[in-house]
Formats: C-alpha cells, sequence, structure tokens
C-alpha cells in the first residue's frame, strides 16, 4: 500500500467511535504530528484499536499518554441521572375540567419520582416551576425545594374584631389611613432604624446553624412585618357566620375582619433558592423533571433544607403577628378569635401508616377539624373553612381561586377602566395592585369551592372592602 503524508480530521475518528470530547482532540494531534507518513487508513485503524483496547497501549512510547487519558475517562465517576418509575401512581384531580394541562403534565411528572408515595391535585392548580401550585405530593424521607416553593411558608392570616359593619363603614376613612401607616409592600422592601419591630422569632438558634443562614438574619429582622409583592395583600372586610360556631365562641352574625397574605420574604425566597441549586448538583434527575431534584432527609444538606424551611415558616408567621397587633392596637380592637394556615410547605404526616412528607405548594392543610382560610380575588368573597380530612386528597384543600390568566395575560386584555368598573361594582376600595392582580384573573372562586365540597365545610363568608397590595408591577420576592 502506498504510503503517503494525510491529515486525519474529526469525522474520521468519530465514524470509528471516538466522542466530542478532549480525547478527541488529543488523538487529532498524535494521529497528524506522529503518524503523519502512514497511510489514512492504517492510521484509522489503529486509533480504533487504541479506543477499543486502551489498557494495550500503556507501555507504547507514542499512544500512552491518550491511552491513559481514555482510562481515566472510563473510570472517572459519572454524574448517575436518576431513572423516573414507568408506571406511576394514579392521584385524585379536584375540578379536573377547569384545570390547565399543563399543571396536570407536571403533576404527572411529579408522580414519577421514585420517592413519591402518593399525590392530589387542587382545584385552583394552575402550573408553576416543579410542582404545579395546587399540587400536594407525599414523598419517602425526601424533600423537594421546588415542591414547596419559593415562598416559604406563605400564609393566610385573619383576626375577627369586635366591630361592627356599620361602624366600619361610617369610618372607613379611620381604617384607610390606619392600613396605610402599618403595612409595607414591594419587593425588597423593609423598615430601618427605629421602625424596625421585633419577635422572639429573630432570637432562634436556627439562624446560626451555618454561615449562609446567618447572613441572611439583616434581611430578616428589616423585612419583619412586611408583606413583599405579587398576590400579597392586607386587606378590612366584612366576614359572617350564618349560625354560632362553637369552636371558635363566635356568635351568628357580622363582623369586621383583618385578612392578610404573605410569606418569608426575602429570607425565604434566598433560602428556597440555594436549597434548590443544592439539590440540582446532588439529585440528577431528566431533564423534565430537572426542577423537582430532591434532598435525602438523611444527609446534611437535607436536614439543612429541613430546618431552614421551618425557621422561614415561623418568621412567615411572625411577620403576620407584628402587622395584626399594629393593627389591633391601632385601630382599639379586641379580636374576637385568630385563624391562620399556610401553604407552600412541607410537614411530616402519617398516610397509609408510614410517615411521609407532604409538600403542599399552593394548598392548604385540611386535615379533620383544621382551619383554613381560602380567599377569592380583591373582588370575590374568601371563606374560613374547618377540614373534613379526606385521605384522597391527603388532607389538603385549595389555597385560593387560582389564576386563569398569567400576568402578561391579564396586564395585555385588562384595562385600567375594567379595573374600575369592577371594584366599583363590589364597592371595594383599593390601594396599589395593578391588572396582573385583577379579580378577572382569577379562577370563580365558587367553582372552586364547589369542586372541594369533600375537603372542607365553610364556617364563614369573608366579603373584602379594604384592600392594599404592592403597586403595579412589584413581583412576589
Amino acid at each position: 500500500m502506498e504510503t503517503m503524508k494525510t491529515l486525519i480530521n474529526g469525522a474520521d475518528l468519530l465514524a470509528v467511535g471516538y466522542k466530542e470530547t478532549h480525547i478527541l482532540g488529543l488523538a487529532l494531534k498524535l494521529a497528524n504530528n506522529k503518524y503523519e507518513n502512514q497511510s489514512k487508513e492504517d492510521v484509522v485503524a489503529l486509533f480504533k484499536k487504541v479506543k477499543d483496547y486502551p489498557e494495550n497501549f500503556l507501555d507504547d512510547e507514542v499512544l500512552e499518554p491518550l491511552a491513559s487519558a481514555m482510562i481515566e475517562e472510563t473510570n472517572a465517576p459519572k454524574d448517575e441521572i436518576i431513572a423516573l418509575v414507568e408506571s406511576p401512581n394514579s392521584y385524585t384531580v379536584y375540578g379536573e375540567q377547569h384545570i390547565e394541562q399543563g399543571a396536570k403534565g407536571q403533576m404527572n411528572i411529579a408522580m414519577k419520582l421514585p420517592v413519591t408515595v402518593a399525590g392530589a391535585l387542587m382545584p385552583d392548580a394552575h402550573q408553576g416551576y416543579g410542582l404545579p401550585i395546587g399540587g400536594v405530593l407525599a414523598t419517602r424521607n425526601a424533600i423537594i425545594p421546588y415542591g414547596v416553593g419559593v415562598d416559604i411558608g406563605c400564609r393566610m392570616a385573619l383576626s375577627v374584631y369586635d366591630i361592627t359593619e356599620d361602624y366600619f363603614v361610617e369610618n372607613q376613612a379611620k381604617f384607610k389611613r390606619e392600613l396605610i401607616a402599618h403595612t409595607k409592600f414591594g419587593a425588597g422592601h423593609g423598615y430601618h432604624g427605629q421602625h424596625k419591630s421585633d419577635h422572639e422569632v429573630l432570637d432562634r438558634d436556627e439562624f446560626n446553624m451555618n454561615k449562609f443562614v446567618k447572613n441572611l438574619h439583616d434581611k430578616a429582622w428589616s423585612q419583619l412585618g412586611t408583606s413583599g409583592g405579587g398576590n400579597h395583600f392586607v386587606e378590612f372586610g366584612i366576614i359572617e357566620f350564618e349560625e354560632r360556631d362553637e369552636v371558635l365562641n363566635i356568635n351568628k352574625g357580622k363582623y369586621l375582619a383583618l385578612l392578610t397574605h404573605s410569606g418569608s420574604r426575602g429570607f425565604g425566597a434566598t433560602v428556597a433558592g440555594h436549597y434548590t441549586r443544592l439539590a440540582k448538583d446532588i439529585c440528577k434527575l431528566p431533564h423534565e423533571a430537572a426542577n423537582l431534584a430532591y434532598l435525602d432527609l438523611n444527609t446534611q444538606e437535607g436536614q439543612e433544607y429541613w430546618i431552614a424551611m421551618n425557621l422561614a415558616g415561623d418568621y412567615a408567621s411572625a411577620c403576620h403577628e407584628v402587622i395584626h397587633n399594629k393593627m389591633a392596637k391601632a385601630i382599639g380592637a379586641q379580636v374576637l378569635t385568630k385563624v391562620e394556615n399556610h401553604h407552600n410547605f412541607a410537614w411530616k404526616e402519617m398516610y397509609n401508616g408510614e410517615e411521609v412528607i407532604v409538600h403542599r405548594k399552593g394548598a392548604t392543610p385540611a386535615g379533620k377539624g383544621v382551619m383554613g382560610i381560602i380567599p377569592g380575588s380583591m373582588t370575590a368573597p374568601g371563606f374560613l373553612v374547618r377540614g373534613r380530612g379526606e385521605e384522597n386528597s391527603i388532607n389538603s384543600a385549595s389555597h385560593g381561586a387560582g389564576r386563569q390568566m398569567s400576568r402578561t395575560q391579564a396586564i395585555k386584555n385588562i384595562t385600567k377602566n375594567d379595573m374600575r368598573e369592577v371594584l366599583k361594582d363590589h364597592n371595594v376600595t383599593l390601594i396599589g395592585a395593578g391588572r396582573d392582580e385583577a379579580p378577572m384573573a382569577y379562577k370563580d372562586i365558587n367553582m372552586v369551592m364547589a369542586s372541594q365540597t369533600d375537603l372542607v365545610d365553610v364556617v364563614a363568608k369573608f366579603t373584602p372592602k379594604l384592600v392594599r397590595m404592592a403597586d403595579d408591577g412589584s413581583r412576589e420576592d
């Protein structure tokens, strides 16, 4: 066979099984520098042998570096992609005809995780990141940061006052003034200096558990008692009990009430982001499930997140406590009863005789006798409810009406005049908020409630009257 000077290219070696890695570059360099006077056919055949049997060339003075590199690459630890379950368990969907396909698709993927025990989808469900909003997922000894959500421990809190509807109507200007004075909205916004509040949650040892969490303490202190942005609100409204409730010790009648919705602010959002990145580094899932990366609770990272999540939940509760205490003092009211419930969290609960981790992302606990508040929108009623303990829903219910339009769709399709008209029709005074939070952007709360009569009993109905939200365009933290 005639020998001639020739060049080997990448395609020649790819054709015999090389991959586009640094090994290919090394092989090409050797082939063209050391074997340039041999035929292309012979050189390609030789380099195929090196690829197939690198251990046979460890004593070759020219090819040893290539052979060693191949063996090292073969022995290097690979990122193991965790396989999804091919035949997952089924799950119950409430109000399925009103739920978009995207949310159901996300729930279908979540059910395929190897740690998943059970799931359910609430009637306010819509698409989110990882687990859909309105998704409930029970796992075995694993915690999914994006199954909890970005706003860890977001919650509703209700104070029922000894103030009549008539007194509120006659003194609405006073209530509006106090609502503005004692609330703060906007992503990143906080209090400073003498205006900062104090609470025992800030003294918790968990803030010292690692440098990352410790560095968030100042931000948490500044934002204590603030509400953030997005769909968060503080509002006065009239709550009506159609009959006496013995458990709450409230007589039949109408009362002024304060309802708040917000979470763990920048503290919780930063915790969520940090541990989601950690989970994705540790738990390699197929592309479609990547946002459902989980942490084993037997690992240090899993324990750190669990502790930080619970701290963020307690911090969110403290934020509501500060707001409610300020408001009761400002308006001189006696609080007849308080109810609080949260979503975007994970709980250790028993399910079918085993302990599981129940993630409720935009879903609220509804175990037997558990109280909750399910809001509608700034003009639609909210409902004070008592859970029925339905196992098919994993003791859960919806956390609100749920969006039927994205924020972008709402801004594009709803005019300022549309907003003004619907507020006027419902006799609601609005401070702040943009068209992305317009009532029309949300599902019909009555339809949502009709889809979960097996999950909760309605105790009272709350009608918003004076609503404060973040200014137009302010996102959640």
